[in-house]
């Protein structure tokens, strides 16, 4: 699975570009502000419909154009599959997949599914429990079919016992309906996080040895609660607790993963590159269970590689990509660095070069 073509309209800087990416590696340089993270922020606009760096649509689209538009052209086997995406100022969004509207953001995602290794994406490990939750989440959408259904079941519910308890008083048995479709819906979808979580373990284990050489690391699902319990028997239990709170304090929306070493939070003991590399692992884990599972690749895109890795560990990081056999798109201020550590990996390699948002490219052959 590759894009074969990329066509960007009015997103920051890139008034109009067109180009047609190499399968294998896509190496894009230029300086800071030429328009080279726009580039990659485009391909995720294709995949969910928003940037990766904002989920604010109007600084997107380049001042005085009334809206920005996306193209991409999929390459699924032998099939060829055209996706376009258009965000406007006023808050219209068409997302089109072979000329058809699609139904909903989960639905253009799960087209094309990506990785992003950024500076942001560094927070898996010292940001909030949600950043952890949405990344177990990446994994279980994409290969358990049933779970957006689901977990849309369990927000809805969740929301209306939460309508309820604000109000700080039951009429009657108003809530027993909504917490008994939350306790289904979130015994489902801990079952399938479950799942996918300890299928993950068995590959990142393995990986992150080369990654980070750390004594005591340690992955561990919270589902949202405590597992001595039910989650029907602490509904109960918790009623008043929730009530007094005016929300539900426990469950599916309170679940994360625990990265700990020697039982200490591991942002709080790993060096900001040792952080750097762990995050590493996980997306590169993630995408290789992604492809043991579905026989799919991930798009990987990474921003700004120089300056989040020194050298030999850029080296590594291309290693596995490279072992990944996928797509990747990949930005730095210099090519130098980027190519680099490609060279004498036999990989297609195509080079971009972005200036003041005007793109040219070229083969590159070492």
């Amino acid at each position: 699975m590759a894009l074969t073509r990329l066509a960007v309209t009015n997103l920051r800087n890139l008034a109009q570009v067109d180009i047609q990416p190499t399968a294998a590696v896509n190496l894009i340089y230029g300086e800071n502000g030429s328009g080279k993270t726009s580039l990659l922020e485009s391909v995720n606009l294709l995949s969910m419909g928003r940037s990766f760096r904002s989920h604010k649509i109007k600084p997107l689209i380049t001042q005085s154009a009334p809206e920005l538009t996306v193209f991409g052209r999929l390459k699924l086997n032998d099939v060829e599959l055209p996706l376009g995406v258009s965000r406007s100022r006023n808050g219209d969004s068409q997302f089109r997949v072979q000329g058809r509207a699609v139904e909903s953001l989960a639905e253009l995602a799960s087209y094309l599914p990506l990785q992003v290794i950024n500076a942001d994406a560094f927070s898996l490990l010292e940001g909030p429990p949600k950043v952890r939750r949405q990344f177990l989440d990446w994994l279980v959408f994409h290969v358990e079919h049933e779970f957006y259904a689901v977990w849309k079941q369990a927000q809805r519910s969740l929301k209306q016992r939460n309508t309820i308890l604000r109000r700080g008083r039951i009429e009657g048995c108003e809530l027993t309906p909504w917490s008994r479709e939350l306790i289904a819906a979130t015994e489902r979808i801990q079952a399938m996080r479950q799942s996918s979580f300890d299928k993950l373990l068995t590959v990142f284990e393995p990986l992150v040895a080369e990654f980070v050489a750390v004594e005591g690391l340690n992955l561990g699902l919270y589902q949202g609660w405590e597992r001595d319990k039910s989650y029907a028997d602490l509904l109960e239990q918790t009623l008043d607790r929730d009530l007094k709170q005016g929300f539900t304090g426990s469950g599916f929306h309170r679940a994360e993963i625990r990265i700990k070493i020697a039982g200490q939070n591991a942002a709080d003991v790993l060096s900001r590159g040792q952080q750097k590399l762990l995050v590493c692992a996980l997306k590169l884990a993630q995408g290789q269970l992604f492809e043991k599972i579905t026989g799919r690749k991930c798009v990987y895109l990474v921003d700004d590689l120089p300056a989040e890795l020194d050298e030999r560990h850029r080296h590594l990081l291309v290693k596995w990509l490279n072992i990944l056999n996928t797509q990747v798109f990949i930005t730095g201020v210099d090519v130098d660095p980027l190519i680099q550590p490609w060279r004498h990996l036999n990989r297609d390699i195509k080079v971009f070069h972005v200036e003041h948002g005007a793109i040219t490219s070229k083969d590159y052959s070492g």
